[in-house]
């Protein structure tokens, strides 16, 4: 079982880096809200930020970083490369480091193993794929401006051809993947798990107005511990060894969202909530290129 002091907890990569358990996702959240509720997390404890070029908020995170008065070495800075940006790895990373206003990252993932068209986002690339991306991330490590490199929904499928292309000298340190009860992919998480990947869980909430909110077995597990059905979720997470990056814009949802010290669930519980039948996916990829789309094949299940 996890550290029961979830919000000083980290999990140690592949490259012996320590990424914070518990940090703030960014994803969907509006440029004018996103830099009061990174400054918000910072002041609350919160030292792992996730955001991404896509998001379109970078600079407005880089503002709130600023804001908090938190140094920025005690902060785990994640973002993302852009599915069109993969033939132009070193420019974006350029760009993203003056959104953010920071001179490195503590990790740069690949947001999805699509490579788009720069001229005509519609189409993807006939003489490019991810594992051309990742050779020139690779790059990246050599030049301080980036302390671990990872992926972002990765398949097992294409993790393995990833790793088995000669080209690939170093293993990802993290798969950011969807991840609550109602998307679980346990052979993906132990795919992960079997290559040194660590799994970070986002829309581990199951996003707004999720279904998950009406599972009785959630509610009474929440109800018998006296936290809300979040923090239960976020737990669950935690306590299998995956990281957790939350969204919410909202100071109290992100206060209570790091309340995890001093409770755990029993290995029952965790074994009930794993064990809710609905599924469902909060991103399922259908916004990507005709050609793109089949990333999830239902394998990982």
């Amino acid at each position: 079982m996890a550290d029961s002091k979830q919000t000083t907890h980290t999990f140690t990569l592949n490259t012996g880096a320590k990424i914070p358990a518990v940090g703030l996702g960014t994803w969907q959240s509006a440029p004018h809200e996103v830099t009061s509720a990174v400054k918000a997390a910072l002041e609350k404890g919160y030292r792992h930020i996730d955001t991404a070029a896509a998001y379109g908020n970078e600079k407005d995170v880089g503002a709130g970083i600023k804001e908090s008065g938190v140094p920025r070495e005690q902060i785990w800075l994640t973002t993302k490369l852009d599915n069109h940006c993969h033939k132009h790895v070193e420019q974006s990373l350029k760009q993203s480091l003056e959104n953010l206003g920071t001179d490195y990252l503590d990790l740069y993932l690949m947001h999805w193993p699509a490579s788009v068209d720069w001229d005509d986002k519609k189409k993807i690339y006939s003489d490019w794929t991810f594992v051309d991306t990742w050779r020139e991330m690779q790059k990246l490590l050599d030049t301080g401006k980036v302390k671990n490199i990872g992926v972002s929904n990765f398949t097992q499928a294409n993790l393995e051809k990833l790793l088995n292309h000669p080209d690939t000298k170093v293993v990802p340190a993290v798969n950011q993947i969807e991840l609550h009860p109602c998307n679980p992919s346990p052979k993906l998480v132990e795919y992960n798990t079997s290559k040194g990947i660590h799994s970070t869980a986002y829309s581990c909430l199951g996003s707004t107005d999720s279904p998950l909110y009406k599972n009785k077995e959630l509610l009474s597990i929440a109800e018998s511990k006296g936290k809300t059905p979040q923090q239960v979720l976020l737990l669950w997470n935690l306590q299998q060894g995956r990281s957790v990056i939350p969204k919410s814009v909202t100071p109290s949802r992100i206060e209570a969202n790091f309340q995890l010290d001093g409770w755990s669930l029993s290995d029952e519980e965790v074994s009930k909530i794993s064990a809710i039948k609905d599924r469902f996916k909060v991103c399922d990829g259908t916004f990507l290129p005709d050609a793109a789309q089949p990333i999830f094949d239902g394998k990982d299940e």
